[in-house]
């Protein structure tokens, strides 16, 4: 029998190399092997990912039949060496899907992730998008209560556990889901407690979770330790939906490093007990591969495998069977590759520049699933809705604007300009979940064309189109709350603006003085003067933080919901162009 890959590593962890800990555990004795495959923000991708969001540093990855392919090759291996493999993930498996799986309200993502194996997953934010009583239904099954059981086969539930030790019912105070599992590893009790951030409510519809308190993780996660440890679980494992990045340099980020890292996850990692050797983490969609300080001062290891099935963590360890500790634990991340690797290395594309698939890497079981959505969406999906002239993508200037930011806004604005009396429209950047490939064609429409599945892709979430009057005062107010530190403002988040309309932003000044230059069509913005503003329902609730939004009075709902907006400008006329980028000017 081999020795476990967790001794391999060098002895030495830098945050430049997959990550490898040793714990200072009392020797001898036997141990017991196990491997945890740990993924996050599946986010329903069935389907490849188009654009950016179907990359790792230039490897075409992603898509539920190649996931599956490499969970099953990787369980194997595990298995072969003598290891006890269990499949996890940290949340957002659901929620913001493509119209492939939001059709049926995640059914075909829930079924997909049981088929592959998945034993346990945290919750995460938008496990909520639909409510809880709607999260219960896809753990327990049962026909959706409106629209039920539209493939006509009935449904399940989740074949895996999902986890919410930290969402509480505001009157029974208990977990509206279970809080902990324990699996034994080759006899010994490993314990895993899940949770979603504490800040989810800020980030959710609150009509769905208007009965529910989300908890301190920090709190919450060791007050499962100690009852754990009091029947004897010693071994811990935390799944969070919470996270943080790397960040430069290196200019491009190995998946499996950690370099430079930064983000909330630190200090959750900080106040966990000991007991937690792994951290599997969420929710910021980046990769990497951690040792960071728990509250002994001992290092956990803590990974992400970034977002869309597009990475595995491949996690190692060796338990002592006399302590029932961690001994040693090592992770890395392994790409979800799905492309057809040319000779020199690069990877090949049809005419349009889009990205071959690899037949041989499909996973039969997989395949069946997806096919069967595949077929029932397709005629709602396959319909083009309009053109672009080349890509369209979510990726930001230095001051925090993107092209299909610009597009979007654009959207929002004309499809109230008329009914509603819009003149500047916002859009916050969370909301846009993939890019708009001219070349990408997933019912054989010739290039440029966009169809509906494309559309609802980039805006999944059916948000209310909405405008209201704020004064130029107020509309300042709404745009110093993008920075933190103003009116409770934790996350900086740069909304995307509509044409005509621009601003300059000083980030070096105090909060509540950042924003300058405001104005509309060349006119500067009048403090006193009403404006009519558009955006999302989700916003205009004070979604992501933006409290200021929803000071807006005299609000007018449009009809259908925001990708009608995206579909109404797409088919409006001639072939829509990436957005300029230069509304927003940042100063420093």
């Amino acid at each position: 029998m081999s020795a476990p890959t967790a001794v391999q590593q060098p002895e030495q962890w830098t945050p430049m190399t997959p990550v490898a800990v040793s714990y200072d555990t009392e020797r001898g004795g036997s141990t017991a092997k196990g491997r945890l495959l740990g993924f996050n923000d599946f986010h329903g991708a069935l389907e490849p990912p188009t654009g950016s969001g179907g990359l790792v540093n230039g490897t075409p990855a992603g898509g539920a039949e190649y996931l599956a392919t490499h969970v099953k090759r990787l369980r194997a291996a595990g298995e072969a060496n003598g290891q006890q493999v269990l499949t996890v993930g940290a949340g957002d498996l659901v929620g913001a899907t493509p119209l492939i799986s939001a059709a049926f309200h995640d059914e075909p993502s829930v079924e997909v992730l049981s088929k592959l194996g998945l034993d346990i997953s945290s919750v995460g934010n938008h496990e909520f998008d639909e409510g809880v009583t709607e999260l219960k239904r896809l753990q327990k099954g049962g026909c959706h209560p409106t629209d039920g059981c539209q493939d006509g086969d009935g449904f399940a539930g989740a074949a895996y556990r999902y986890l919410a030790a930290n969402v509480v019912d505001k009157k029974s105070r208990l977990p509206i889901l279970a809080p902990v599992d324990v699996k034994f590893v080759r006899g010994v009790p490993v314990g895993f407690v899940g949770m979603t951030l504490k800040g989810t409510p800020s980030i959710v519809n609150p009509a769905g979770i208007k009965d529910v308190e989300f908890l301190d993780e920090v709190k919450t996660a060791n007050f499962y330790a100690d009852l754990l440890r009091l029947i004897g679980v010693k071994s811990l494992v935390l799944l969070v939906h919470e996270g943080g990045a790397q960040n430069p340099p290196p200019a491009v980020q190995d998946p499996s490093s950690c370099a430079n890292f930064a983000g909330p996850i630190t200090d959750i990692v900080k106040g966990l007990r000991p007991e937690y050797g792994v951290v599997v983490s969420g929710h910021t969609h980046r990769f990497y591969s951690c040792a960071l300080p728990n509250s002994s001062g001992a290092n956990t290891v803590v990974t992400s495998a970034g977002s869309n099935g597009t990475l595995i963590t491949n996690i190692e360890f060796t338990i002592n069977k006399k302590t029932k500790r961690f001994a040693e634990v090592s992770a890395r991340n392994t790409i979800v590759e799905n492309g057809v690797k040319r000779p020199d290395g690069t990877w090949a594309t049809d005419p349009s520049g889009a990205f071959l698939r690899n037949p041989e890497l499909v996973d039969k079981d997989a395949k069946v699933l997806v096919d069967k959505y595949r077929a029932a969406v397709a005629p709602i999906a396959n319909r083009v809705v309009g053109k672009i002239s080349a890509d369209i993508g979510r990726a930001a200037t230095p001051a925090g604007e993107s092209a299909l930011g610009d597009v979007i806004a654009d959207a929002q604005l004309a499809y109230t300009a008329t009914s509603a009396g819009a003149q500047i429209a916002l859009m916050n950047p969370g909301g846009i979940r993939a890019d708009l490939s001219f070349g990408n064609s997933p019912g054989g429409e010739p290039a440029g064309e966009v169809t509906y599945g494309e559309a609802f892709t980039v805006q999944p979430f059916n948000n209310l189109v909405v405008t209201a009057s704020l004064t130029g005062a107020q509309l300042k107010e709404v745009l110093e709350q993008q920075f933190v530190g103003f009116a409770g403002q934790t996350v900086q988040r740069i909304l995307q603006v509509s044409a005509g309309f621009t601003y300059s932003y000083d980030s070096t000044k105090p909060a509540g003085e950042r924003v300058s230059a405001m104005a509309l069509n060349g006119t500067p913005i009048d403090p006193a003067t009403s404006y009519k503003v558009t955006s999302n329902d989700f916003l205009a609730n004070g979604g992501d933080g933006f409290t200021k939004l929803s000071v807006g009075t005299g609000r007018v709902t449009a009809p259908g919901f925001d990708v009608d907006a995206l579909v109404a400008h797409l088919g409006a006329g001639a072939p829509v162009a990436p957005g300029p980028r230069d509304r927003i000017t940042k100063i420093a």
